[in-house]
C-alpha cells in the first residue's frame, strides 16, 4: 500500500524537513525523536497522576497505540502511583474493540467477569499433518522428536550461533511474536542484532530485538520483576549482566522484555531452559518470524521464509529441519 502524506507544511517548518526513505539518521533526527518521547511521557504519566487522583485505584489497564510505547510504560511504576500495569497484546487501533464488547457483557448486560486474557496465543493452529505436508512439498528433510528432545536440540543449536524459526502452536493475536511465531538466537553474542538484520531482518539499527527471559528469573537479570507477558514493557538490564546479554541490550541499558512463564507457553519455556542448562543463562533474543512482511501465521508461509533467507535451523511443530543435513 501506497500512503499519501500524514503531516503538514507546519510540522516541517517546526522540525525541519522530513528525511527521506534511505537518507542517513543525523543527530538532528535522534534529537527530535529523544525529545518527542520526552514530552508524550511527560502527558502520559501527568494522565496517569490525574486517573489515579480521581479514582484512587492502584492497578491500571491500559489500550491504544500509545499503550504499546514500552519505554514509557516500564517508568509508570516510577513516575506515578500504580502499582499494577495491564496491557492487552493487541492495545492498537486492531484490538480497541475488546474494551468495547467487555464494556457492553459486563456494564450493560450484566455479566459476571471470569475471563482473564493472561497469554496471547488465540490465533490458528496447524496439526502434525498440515505441518508434514508443507516440509514435503518444499522437499526439506525433518525429523519429528517428542517435545523434550526437540526442545534440547534447538537449544543446542541457538547456544551454538545458529538463527532458528521456531513456529508452534496458536499464533499470537497482536504486533508481537512472544514464542509461537519467532526467530529465535543467542542474546549472548555481541555481533547477533547485526546478524540477523543482515541475513534476514534488515532493519534500522536502532530498532532493537527482544529478550524472553524465564519468568521466574527476571530479577536476577532485571531492576524490575512485575510479569511483562505481551512484550509492553521495557526495564534496566541489571549493570552486572548487560555484557551477558548484550544483543538485545538496549543502547540506554534497558531491554523490552518478554516474560515467560510456564503455565502459559510450555513448550517456549521448556526451550529457554533448554538453554539456560547448557549455557546458565535463562534468556533467548526472540525476534518476529518474517522478513519485511507480515509475520508468518501457516506452516507453508514458515517454510517459504525458512528457505528463502539466512535461517539455519527451522522447528516447526514436532519436526526439526536444519539447512545443509542430508539424512
Amino acid at each position: 500500500p501506497v500512503l499519501g502524506r500524514l503531516f503538514s507544511d507546519h510540522l516541517a517548518a517546526r522540525l525541519g524537513p522530513a528525511r527521506q526513505v534511505g537518507e542517513p539518521i543525523e543527530r538532528h533526527h535522534q534529537d527530535v525523536a529523544a525529545t518527542l518521547q520526552a514530552r508524550l511521557e511527560e502527558v502520559y504519566f501527568a494522565l496517569l497522576d490525574a486517573l489515579h487522583a480521581r479514582t484512587g485505584l492502584r492497578a491500571l489497564c491500559l489500550a491504544g497505540g500509545v499503550a504499546f510505547n514500552c519505554v514509557a510504560n516500564g517508568k509508570i511504576f516510577d513516575r506515578t502511583p500504580f502499582e499494577q500495569v495491564y496491557v492487552q497484546p493487541a492495545a492498537g487501533d486492531a484490538g480497541l474493540a475488546v474494551g468495547a464488547a467487555f464494556y457492553v457483557y459486563h456494564q450493560v448486560l450484566g455479566h459476571p467477569r471470569t475471563f482473564v486474557m493472561d497469554h496471547a496465543y488465540w490465533g490458528p493452529e496447524f496439526g502434525a499433518g498440515a505441518v508434514r505436508a508443507a516440509l514435503d512439498a518444499a522437499g526439506l528433510r525433518y525429523r519429528e522428536l517428542p517435545e523434550e528432545v526437540l526442545c534440547r536440540e534447538t537449544a543446542r543449536h541457538v547456544a551454538g550461533g545458529k538463527i532458528v524459526g521456531w513456529f508452534q502452536g496458536r499464533m499470537e493475536w497482536g504486533p508481537r511474536a512472544l514464542g509461537n511465531r519467532s526467530i529465535v538466537a543467542d542474546p549472548r553474542r555481541p555481533e547477533m542484532k547485526d546478524v540477523l538484520n543482515r541475513r534476514i531482518k534488515h532493519r534500522e539499527p536502532f530498532r532493537p530485538f527482544a529478550p524472553s527471559i524465564l519468568e521466574e528469573a527476571t530479577a536476577e537479570y532485571f531492576e524490575r520483576a512485575y510479569p511483562s507477558p505481551f512484550m509492553i514493557l521495557a526495564y534496566p538490564v541489571r549493570a552486572e549482566k548487560r555484557a551477558v546479554i548484550p544483543a538485545p541490550t538496549h543502547v540506554d541499558g534497558t531491554g523490552r522484555l518478554q516474560t515467560v512463564s510456564r503455565q502459559a507457553n510450555p513448550r517456549y519455556w521448556r526451550l529457554i531452559k533448554e538453554f539456560e542448562c547448557l549455557t546458565g543463562v535463562p534468556v533467548v533474543l526472540n525476534t518476529s518470524f518474517n522478513e519485511n512482511e507480515p509475520i508468518v501465521c501457516t506452516p507453508q508461509e514458515a517454510v517459504d521464509c525458512f528457505r528463502r533467507t539466512q535461517m539455519d535451523v527451522l522447528a516447526i511443530g514436532d519436526c526439526l529441519v536444519v539447512k545443509g543435513r542430508t539424512e
